[in-house]
C-alpha cells in the first residue's frame, strides 16, 4: 500500500512563499508521475502541477506558472511544490499525488493533504 504524507502548509501573508512536501512509503516511487492538486472550499479539486519519474518533464496549470516549482528527490523519496508570490486565492487543501501518467487523469494514490491560508 502506498502512502502519501503531506507537510508545510500554514498560514502565510500575500506574496510571501510556502513549501509543501510529500513523502512517500513506497519502493517503486521513481516509477510514478508525482503531482499536486489543490481543493478551495466549496470548489472542485484541481490540478496544480506535475513532475515525471526523472523529473526532466514537469506541467503546470496556467494560474500557477511562474509562481510555483515542483520538483522531486527518488533518493529521499519526497516531491516538493516551492510556491512563490502567493495570492489569496491560492488558499486551499493541497494534496500530493501519484499517477502513472503526466497527464494525472487517474491518480493511483492520494496523500491526506495540506491546508495553504493565503491572507490579504
Amino acid at each position: 500500500q502506498v502512502r502519501l504524507v503531506e507537510s508545510g502548509g500554514g498560514l502565510v501573508q500575500a506574496g510571501g512563499s510556502r513549501r509543501l512536501s510529500c513523502a512517500a512509503s513506497v519502493g517503486t516511487f521513481s516509477s510514478y508521475v508525482m503531482g499536486w492538486f489543490r481543493q478551495a472550499p466549496e470548489k472542485e479539486r484541481e490540478f496544480v502541477a506535475a513532475i515525471t519519474w526523472s523529473g526532466d518533464i514537469t506541467h503546470y496549470a496556467a494560474f500557477v506558472k511562474g509562481r510555483f516549482t515542483i520538483s522531486r528527490d527518488n533518493a529521499k523519496n519526497t516531491v516538493h511544490l516551492q510556491m512563490n508570490s502567493l495570492k489569496p486565492e491560492d488558499t486551499a487543501v493541497y494534496y500530493c499525488a501519484a499517477d502513472s501518467t503526466i497527464s494525472m487523469r487517474s491518480v493511483d494514490y492520494w496523500g491526506q493533504g495540506t491546508q495553504v491560508t493565503v491572507s490579504s
